[in-house]
């Protein structure tokens, strides 16, 4: 996967590094891709059919849920198909961390204050240390300790924030730094300020995301929202968008994300105008079906679908390849120069053509 544009923004405080697997994050290294599973984690069949499909997609650590004893039994065989870094997702049985960690994954999330006390949390953040893999320690506003939401009056960033901060203390006492921070909220504006807060007190990295986003239609409009934001501000080393949704929409947005901001780049960016009455075209059909065709590239090509002679030819000198419609036929175009003039039909097939011929060793931003 390539990098476009540069990692993050330069002012970016910088981060310690910490490795999930073979995977680095923090430090000069691009902000990574997460999703988690939907499935039964004891289907081991199923789950892995769907981090199949989740590592094609461009999904860089998935997590899994890990509630009993049947689904921590399947994690061995769980690992052993998984190409990425695998975390287990643990609450409230700190036993099942342990047999998380025994199986082998390569990074365990937990809230320290919900493991049935000090003894156990610190039984479970030796072995995790032993074991040489990461933790993510992860605060949700929807769970804050109740003496913090008594404290701050409610479920505010700065209750998360030492919530948090404690939580980091207890593991460095025990000699554990291979942590990533999440402080996660369905308020897009908590979730903001919870980590700009937490990003001035520590140089952890922080696993961005907005808990509880929400079906498609809403939730992606508040994750490109605190996520982009954060992003935008130099913050933050994972992603995750979460979606009421299938787990594989959730890595496709969390790229066009940091496609967008040009952090990185992995298969097309894909511009289209928002259609008018000068269009000769259907340009909604014709945009959809370019958005169909190339799904399944993965060269990092700047494509523009463009319905019209005003600001077409124009936005198509920008791209690496473009098609133009018309009344009844089209232009394509590559890096500015036009191709050929096609009837509609003939678009989409020369298109493919061209992408398949394109290098793709430039991106355009």
């Amino acid at each position: 996967m390539q990098s476009c544009g540069g990692n993050q923004e330069a002012n970016k405080k910088p981060v310690r590094e910490v490795r999930i697997g073979s995977l680095k994050i923090g430090g000069a290294h691009p902000v990574a891709v997460q999703s988690m599973t939907t499935t039964d984690t004891r289907d081991a069949v199923a789950t892995l059919e769907q981090i199949h499909r989740l590592e094609e997609a461009g999904c860089e650590i998935v997590r899994v849920a890990v509630p009993d004893d049947e689904a921590a039994h399947a994690l061995r065989e769980i690992k052993k198909g998984t190409r990425i870094p695998l975390v287990a997702d643990i609450h409230f049985h700190y036993k099942l961390a342990l047999k998380a960690i025994d199986a082998g994954v390569d990074k365990i999330r937990i809230n320290p204050g919900n493991l049935g006390g000090e003894d156990r949390a610190r039984v479970v953040t030796r072995a995790a240390r032993d074991a040489g893999i990461a933790m993510r320690l992860g605060v949700n506003s929807g769970s804050l300790e109740k003496e913090l939401i008594d404290k701050y009056g409610g479920p505010t960033p700065q209750g998360m924030v030492e919530s948090a901060l404690g939580h980091l203390r207890f593991l460095e006492d025990e000699g554990f730094t291979n942590i990533v921070v999440s402080l996660k909220a369905s308020n897009v504006r908590r979730m903001i300020e919870a980590y700009t807060l937490m990003r001035a007190a520590c140089d952890y990295p922080l696993h961005l995301g907005v808990t509880e986003a929400g079906p498609p239609s809403t939730g992606i409009i508040k994750s490109a929202m605190g996520i982009g934001f954060l992003l935008f501000s130099g913050i933050g080393e994972t992603l995750r968008v979460s979606l009421t949704a299938d787990p594989v929409e959730e890595v496709r947005v969390g790229w066009e994300i940091l496609k967008s901001l040009g952090l990185r780049s992995r298969g097309p960016m894909l511009v289209s105008c928002p259609s008018c009455g000068r269009c000769e075209v259907d340009l909604i059909d014709l945009a959809t079906r370019v958005e169909q065709a190339i799904a399944g590239v993965k060269k990092p090509l700047h494509i523009a679908v463009m319905g019209c002679v005003v600001n077409g030819p124009g936005e198509a000198r920008e791209a690496d390849l473009a098609v133009v419609g018309g009344k009844g036929k089209g232009l394509l175009m590559r890096r500015g120069e036009i191709v050929a003039t096609l009837s509609e039909e003939q678009l989409i097939p020369a298109l493919l053509e061209e992408v398949e011929k394109f290098d793709g060793k430039e991106c355009r931003k």
